[in-house]
């Protein structure tokens, strides 16, 4: 995922904004991390370059 996508996503739970957190990137490309809620601490993964916005009791763990 690009990391100008942080202007337009939010936190699914609380539409709060999100922070990021990069583990490996591909040129400007994030291909693993982490999205952090601001307000809730929800943490979404980044897997693949793709963010994993579910709620937590929907995610598949």
């Amino acid at each position: 995922m690009k990391e100008s996508l942080l202007d337009i996503l939010r936190d699914p739970l609380d539409k709060a904004e999100l922070e990021i957190e990069v583990d490996e990137r591909d040129g400007d490309e994030i291909v693993e991390g982490r999205l952090i809620g601001t307000e809730t601490g929800e943490v979404y993964p980044i897997e693949d370059g793709i963010p994993n916005l579910l709620p937590p009791d929907m995610r598949d763990d």
